[in-house]
């Protein structure tokens, strides 16, 4: 005769039966099972065992209103049971709820009377939740109809005997596998709804397997069915990495052995309790931990033998300890001292949750929960009483307010580097190591940090162990003009960057002039403009800032879209804090030079880099080559060229016939200007991106010194942008005769910045004041120069140096346009990854 097929168990609890659509929903993952014989295990609905303890509070404080919240207990499970079941059997259902009721209240009513309730009674109380969900969905279940085959309601307190010992409940494993073969026949094929939590002792009264009893249920029955599989359902995806409110880039683990599990267990993460896997450990059983409201996702697998790649599994903590040090140079090489300490504090009562102790044993020192701390020092002082007073011992300290930190994982066993990634994180935070802890199985490190750092050394150690070391916490100051194209080009490439390169580039704050938008682990970049808009709060920069800079993430990066002086302003600030910046923001380089020798000195104290090729030509490479020739030797003789695309297409237009105040207001409708001419006619943007190129070649040059050619008429400097194009008309007959007096020579106009050095060799090193001029305006050239043939809105830079002497050196393209400047924003931005080691 074959075997039978193998039984799998599913357990649910907490949230997963709170109300009428969470019953549903486990009943349509039971249909979607592929396994012939499932086991069901079902908690109490949630929330229900603490009110049922809340009743025996409410009765042993003599407080009658243990009647009226046993009545909405009562109201709460009729609610449910008229939405999913018929009316009779809804009917039939509540009678038996009312006999419970009525039970509970002559025990309630006891235990008023008496003012305590013994742990049966409490047990007894307590387990009814389970018995009431599970009757109701054993009813739903085999009304709704199922292709399973029959279904049967199983009460653990006529299988599972379990009697509580110093470890907890003790399951006497013969007497309950002989129970369950009574109830359930041996060649049964459907589904079996299981009470969890209750159990019965030896002599038959009701007990319950104390908190997470649930979990444990679901192992014993496994163990007692010999199941393939148990799958404990819940509100998360699986085990994560550490504390999602915590360590907002938490992913789910994939798979854990038992150790791994029972490590973080222990140390506070949301797994199935240690003590609730042993039927499942003893018997080899595979537990998922699998997410009811998202079941089509695969969950964390513990088992023995796991397939997963990572050496760290988790990292999980311990909070509110404190730390009991003992001191003294009389403990070296004298036997039993830890005897006695631990001796001392197991008498009381008191658990160690780790041990730390130097090789010289000079020191000893052990962590507990805080609440016990002020007694536990006072029983170490006692036992250690007379070394304290003969100075054998010097000290029995006690920190508190402490935290332990634990990262568990068996693959680092064996595998060099992982307690450096850890310390290293932790140094890079600022986060001080109070004792260690590791054992030989190299499975568990565990530090001591104050209880105040704890987040942040939880976040740090995630990053470093999980975190690609190119992950970039970035906050795009000024979504305009330049910063939505910026915002839309690294949209399209990120996925690509980090699939391919395993640069991380994340958008964590966008700032505008009255709104910003925040994201713990990023802006969805596809729909930056929507979060942006809906989601956005009032704009504050401190905020912001603070929130862009996190120590948890290897970097942080400030992209300054602005053209803004008081944000350019606050740049040293940032660059001291080590904050790195890209930006094709012109007015901190060409600010006055107290404040770029400022700016600069911040940079190299904060160890930050400044990115702003963008700042000249827009996505040409002018800073670059420039930067490259002074720092290879050459020698530079001048600069020159055309810098502004907005002033290259007005003169390239401009052939005398149309009037140049007409040329002006069709390329200020096209977008070809600023909304204002006059910040473009004006030629002093092109003297700041002339200041920018002197200070790379070491000039020490004010903006004062720049001879600057403005092309607005005296007269209408000020006054609005209507006016100025209203009065712009008048001054026409100017330009065309500038213009007619060029091309009668055979000659173009052209508006150029030029800078020359009078002493090339003095450039390289420190530079002087007198060393170069700097001159900016509307020139006359030849038809046939590099200069008067481009394309309409091209910038053209010549470089004129010892090597390039003859035949100098050209960069030209475009120099205007979002496109191209967000095109060089971002290209800082990959060439920043770079510099931090990125592979690209």
């Amino acid at each position: 005769m074959p075997n039978p097929a193998p039984w799998v168990v599913h357990k649910f609890g907490g949230s997963s039966v709170a109300d009428a659509g969470c019953f549903r929903r486990v009943a349509a993952i039971i249909d979607s099972l592929p396994a012939a014989r499932v086991g069901v295990v079902l908690s109490a609905c949630k929330g229900v065992t603490d009110a049922l303890l809340g009743l025996i509070a409410l009765a042993e404080s003599q407080d009658d209103r243990y009647r009226v919240e046993l009545g909405a207990l009562r109201s709460r499970h009729a609610e449910i049971a008229e939405t999913l079941l018929s009316p009779e059997s809804a009917r039939l259902y509540l009678a038996g709820f009312d006999r419970d009721r009525h039970d509970l209240e002559g025990i309630l009513h006891t235990v008023k009377l008496t003012r305590a309730a013994g742990r049966n009674v409490s047990d007894l109380i307590a387990g009814y939740g389970e018995i009431w969900s599970t009757r109701l969905f054993h009813r739903f279940y085999e009304e709704r109809g199922n292709q399973r085959g029959p279904v049967q309601w199983i009460d653990a307190r006529r299988v599972v005997v379990a009697e509580w010992g110093p470890l907890g409940p003790g399951v006497q494993w013969a007497r309950s596998r002989a129970s369950l073969s009574d109830l359930v026949d041996r060649d049964f094929k459907g589904t079996l709804i299981i009470t969890g939590f209750i159990a019965s002792d030896a002599r038959g009264v009701q007990t319950t397997l104390g908190r997470n009893g649930s979990d444990f249920s679901a192992s014993i029955f496994g163990a007692l069915l010999d199941a393939a599989q148990i799958h404990i359902w819940t509100d998360v995806d699986g085990v994560l990495s550490a504390d999602p409110r915590r360590v907002p880039d938490a992913t789910v683990i994939d798979s854990l052995t038992y150790s791994e599990a029972m490590e973080l267990a222990y140390f506070g993460a949301k797994v199935i309790h240690p003590q609730t896997m042993a039927p499942a450990v003893g018997g080899g059983i595979p537990i998922w931990i699998r997410n009811t409201f998202a079941p089509e996702k695969p969950g964390t697998i513990i088992c023995a033998q796991p397939t997963s790649a990572l050496p760290v599994k988790g990292i999980a903590s311990v909070d509110r300890v404190a730390l009991i040090n003992l001191e003294g140079a009389g403990m070296i090489g004298v036997p039993g001292t830890a005897h006695r300490l631990f001796g001392a504090l197991r008498e009381e009562g008191i658990s160690v949750i780790l041990i730390s102790q130097g090789s010289s044993e000079h020191s000893i020192c052990c962590a507990i929960p805080q609440e016990q701390g002020e007694r536990a020092a006072a029983l170490v002082r006692q036992a250690f009483e007379r070394e304290l007073k003969d100075g054998q011992i010097q000290s029995v300290e006690i920190d508190p307010d402490l935290s332990i930190l634990a990262i568990v994982g068996d693959g680092m066993a064996g595998t060099p580097g992982v307690a450096a990634k850890v310390f290293n994180s932790l140094g890079t935070a600022g986060v001080n190591v109070r004792a260690i802890a590791q054992g030989a199985s190299e499975r568990n490190i565990s530090v001591v940090v104050e209880g105040r750092q704890a987040s942040r050394a939880l976040r740090a150690i995630h990053s470093g162990l999980y975190l690609s070391p190119h992950t970039l916490s970035i906050g795009v100051i000024g979504p305009g003009t330049v910063g939505r194209v910026f915002l839309d080009q690294l949209a399209s490439q990120s996925a690509r960057l980090r699939e391919q390169f395993k640069i991380d580039l994340r958008v964590r704050g966008i700032l505008g002039s009255q709104r910003m938008a925040l994201a713990e682990t990023g802006i969805p970049l596809e729909r930056w403009r929507q979060e942006y808009e809906e989601r956005g709060v009032p704009a504050d920069l401190e905020r912001f800032i603070e929130h862009v800079r996190v120590d948890y993430l290897p970097h942080s990066v400030l992209i300054d879209c602005t053209a803004s002086a008081a944000v350019a302003g606050r740049y040293a600030g940032w660059l001291g804090a080590g904050m790195h910046v890209v930006t094709p923001n012109k007015k901190a380089n060409s600010a006055d030079l107290a404040y770029y020798r400022a700016m600069h000195e911040a940079r190299r104290a904060g160890g930050a880099h400044y990115l702003y090729e963008a700042t000249v030509g827009a996505g040409l490479p002018v800073v670059h080559t420039l930067r490259d020739l002074r720092e290879t030797g050459d020698e530079i003789t001048s600069v020159e060229g055309i810098f502004s695309g907005t002033l290259a297409y007005l003169f390239n237009i401009y052939d005398g016939r149309t009037a140049f105040s007409d040329i002006v207001r069709d390329a200020r409708q096209r977008g070809y200007t600023e909304p204002d001419p006059r910040d473009d006619l004006s030629g002093m943007d092109v003297a700041r991106k002339l200041i920018i190129l002197g200070r790379e070649m070491g000039l020490e040059l004010e903006l004062a010194d720049v001879k600057v050619e403005s092309l607005v008429p005296a007269g209408l400097e000020s006054g609005s942008i209507e006016e100025f194009m209203t009065r712009l008309p008048r001054h026409d007959a100017a330009m065309r005769e500038r213009f007619e007096t060029a091309r009668a020579r055979g000659k173009v106009l052209r508006y150029v910045g030029r800078l020359t050095c009078e002493d090339p060799s003095a450039a390289p090193a420190a530079g002087g004041r007198t060393s170069a001029a700097a001159t900016v305006g509307l020139i006359e050239l030849d038809a046939k120069h590099s200069f008067a043939n481009i394309a309409l809105t091209d910038n053209v830079v010549r470089f004129a140096t010892r090597r390039y002497c003859d035949n100098p050196l050209i960069v030209q393209g475009p120099g205007a346009g979002p496109e191209v400047t967000a095109g060089g924003v971002f290209a800082d931005l990959l060439r920043l990854a770079a510099y931090l080691g990125a592979r690209l």
